[in-house]
């Protein structure tokens, strides 16, 4: 299955606990069809200490996230859809289903 949303997209979150937050893609795992956002969905780990956190304790860590609860921000900063065209060079691109402009 082709996935809309890429490393890198500024997103915001449609359902559950953080909805309205807006973040940065950090990873996406198509296997799964989830999203790593950051500073959204964030739950507590513990941790042993090591070298990173000599101390140990507990560390806010983001949790994946199911791409259907994500939607991509356009420039204009609205929440869309995302479709797929060719542009002019006869290339593949993404663009938002609101505002039709092209999304980089």
């Amino acid at each position: 299955m082709k996935l809309k949303i890429k490393k890198g997209d500024i997103v915001k979150i449609m359902t559950g606990e953080n909805k309205g937050a807006q973040g940065k893609v950090l990873e996406v795992m198509p296997a799964d069809c989830k999203a790593l956002v950051e500073g959204c969905n964030l739950v507590s780990k513990s941790t042993k200490p090591n070298a990173k956190n000599p101390n140990g304790g507990i560390i806010k860590k983001e949790a994946p996230i199911h791409i259907s609860n994500l939607m991509v921000v356009d420039a204009k900063g609205n929440a869309t859809r995302v479709g797929r065209r060719m542009n002019e060079e006869g290339k593949l691109v993404r663009y938002s289903k609101k505002s039709g402009e092209e999304i980089k």
